[in-house]
């Protein structure tokens, strides 16, 4: 999917919410331990539930990794089952030796057919470049939400240089705004100003928004550019607002409600 198709699904829907399908067999209904594949079962019921209100589906593939074969098959029948409208992110952060990179990039993009993944930028641009194909996203780790961000990602390169900046700096030189997104975490939206004044017209994939304490409003009144310019990610918060059998009616209701702040938030800043 390319960026005006994107920007136009953001218009459309007036929302520019990404679902994450983290199922974890703890947690999902217990009625669903019944069906034959149990987790495409809970995905197939969220996407249903959240299609209309969201624009990209972000599956983290350790959940899948997890159950070995089996959450393969998985992931494999949720990627063939979201509506080809929807953006659709692996969320692997895979990053390797250009070789490896190389095949990484063919077993997400031409066997899966995902639209985007992340990938860690610590081995530097011949780890990078491999992903970089037509119509496809290389959506980098920039700026995390976790706590341990602050053992490497703000350590100072000079006096007035960060070392997330610099990440920012050296790769926007690999890519354009059409190939290449950023991570940013919303509990980090006190950047955000800074990180747009070093990529302006960049996507940036925001997750920490919800059950990790991010601010909705914070992040669109630093982070937005003219296109909207951001994803925003809720997993926890939308696919396990329910935990009976009327748990994707409750996710329904997370994310419609997640999609009325952000219609505020564009028709206030776009």
């Amino acid at each position: 999917m390319n960026r005006t198709t994107l920007f136009e699904n953001i218009q459309q829907k007036a929302s520019f919410l990404c679902v994450g399908l983290d199922p974890d067999l703890q947690k999902i209904p217990a009625h669903l331990h019944k069906e034959a594949d149990p987790i495409f079962a809970f995905n197939q019921q969220i996407i249903d539930a959240t299609y209309q209100y969201c624009v990209a589906y972000k599956p983290n593939t350790a959940f899948y990794e997890a159950l070995g074969t089996r959450g393969w098959e998985s992931l494999q029948k949720t990627i063939d089952y979201i509506p080809s409208d929807s953006f659709t992110i692996a969320d692997a952060k895979r990053g390797d030796i250009g070789n490896t990179s190389g095949l990484y990039a063919k077993a997400f993009f031409e066997q899966m057919s995902f639209d985007a993944i992340t990938v860690a930028p610590y081995m530097g641009q011949d780890s990078v470049t491999p992903f970089l194909h037509d119509n496809k996203w290389v959506i980098l780790l920039a700026l995390t939400s976790n706590p341990g961000s602050h053992d490497f990602q703000h350590l100072p390169i000079d006096d007035h240089v960060q070392l997330f900046e610099q990440v920012i700096k050296t790769s926007s030189q690999w890519a354009g705004q059409d190939q290449l997104m950023y991570v940013v975490g919303a509990t980090q939206a006190d950047r955000l100003a800074k990180i747009r004044a070093l990529i302006p017209e960049h996507f940036l994939l925001v997750p920490g928004v919800g059950a990790q304490g991010g601010s909705l409003e914070a992040v669109a009144r630093f982070g937005m550019n003219r296109q909207c310019g951001l994803l925003v990610n809720s997993s926890r918060g939308v696919i396990y607002a329910g935990h009976d059998k009327h748990f994707a009616r409750a996710a329904a209701q997370a994310a419609q409600s997640l999609r009325q702040e952000m219609q505020v938030c564009l028709d206030k800043y776009l």
